[in-house]
């Protein structure tokens, strides 16, 4: 469990702009109410060998050993933090088409080589993507490519290695802000409250960026920017049910039960709901600190289900999103996602 934000470095953060806001700018750490906030404690004719190997693997003919087996994509992303393997998600919705045909014609003579876009993109040297084609663990719109030569328009096709969906768009934007208490969730606010535009760079305020999901005025932590509308719209949607992870900081001791209570699911004016999982991480005299995941949307969901079991919120911070975590990144600050986590976060709505 990761403890909740505080202050100190990350790397790829940006200062927020102007070092303050309209109205009391954010702190570089929020207090401790009650106690700690947070988680638990060779030669010439060598060269020709090799040369000659090569062109055999490009022409399709021969057999070349990989240099690195399993290497990994995105291993050196200087912005992002690798979260390993895609886990595809048993979901209806997320499950991506499978197409094994091999009459399925995706070769553009006027594209470019595969291992070029891939390389473009930052998944790895040029040699090493040879490498994961010729091992089949890259598909160009859900079909295996095993054979080097192949050119697509990277534009036009969807490209995917290890099952990961690699963004070949330059233009999109993936960010991630941790919101201060105080801050509207909103670009603008006309009452004239800090909001998450004071935060952004001149240049990023020039993207039409859309803030995923929401975080009400009182409550911290992850929020999602992004110019890419159709993930937006998928992470928000119900359908997809992705999950979000909150520190809960309430009035101790909690009567035993109330986790059980909350995972059988409470009786809210809009309906039935209940959190997909709940625990108790640390406890300070008179306050508890819990972590609950949920899928749920709904405005001010936790609060409202835990003041309806006797327990009303006193601090409130989202710690994840998805396969996306705060981390010890600094309040206030935004960080921009590396290629990897993209690729995780498209997986994780099927795109």
């Amino acid at each position: 469990m990761t403890p909740s934000p505080r202050s100190g470095s990350s790397s790829g953060q940006n200062q927020p702009r102007g070092g303050n806001p309209r109205s009391g700018g954010p702190r570089s750490g929020a207090p401790k109410p009650g106690g700690k906030f947070g988680g638990p404690k060779g030669g010439t004719t060598a060269g020709a060998g090799k040369f000659g190997a090569r062109a055999a693997a490009r022409s399709g003919s021969g057999t070349r050993k990989p240099s690195q087996p399993g290497a990994r994509p995105f291993k050196n992303d200087q912005y992002g933090r690798n979260l390993g393997p895609v886990k595809n998600r048993p979901t209806e919705q997320n499950r991506r088409p499978e197409r094994t045909t091999d009459d399925v014609d995706i070769h553009n003579a006027d594209g470019v080589r595969l291992q070029k876009v891939m390389a473009m993109a930052g998944v790895a040297s040029r040699r090493l993507c040879e490498d994961m084609i010729l091992e089949g663990r890259v598909q160009v719109d859900g079909v295996t490519v095993t054979q080097l030569g192949l050119r697509v328009d990277p534009e036009a096709v969807e490209i995917a290695v290890d099952g990961m969906t690699i963004q070949t768009d330059e233009s999109l934007i993936y960010m991630v802000f941790n919101k201060p208490k105080g801050v509207v969730s909103t670009m603008d606010d006309p009452e004239g409250r800090p909001c998450i535009s004071d935060f952004l760079k001149k240049r990023q305020t020039r993207e039409r960026l859309f803030h995923v999901g929401r975080l009400d005025t009182n409550t911290e932590g992850l929020l999602l920017l992004t110019n890419d509308g159709e993930l937006a719209n998928r992470l928000s949607h119900p359908k997809y049910g992705v999950q979000k992870t909150y520190l809960v900081q309430v009035r101790g001791p909690m009567a035993h039960g109330v986790g059980a209570q909350l995972k059988d699911g409470v009786d809210l004016e809009d309906g039935w709901a209940k959190v997909d999982s709940f625990r108790l991480v640390d406890s300070t005299p008179g306050h508890v600190l819990a972590e609950v995941v949920l899928h749920s949307g709904k405005n001010r969901i936790v609060r409202r289900m835990f003041e309806a079991v006797g327990y009303p919120v006193e601090r409130l911070v989202r710690v994840k999103f998805g396969p996306i975590a705060l981390g010890d990144q600094r309040q206030g600050s935004i960080r921009i996602l590396g290629r990897h986590e993209v690729g995780h976060l498209l997986a994780e709505v099927g795109m």
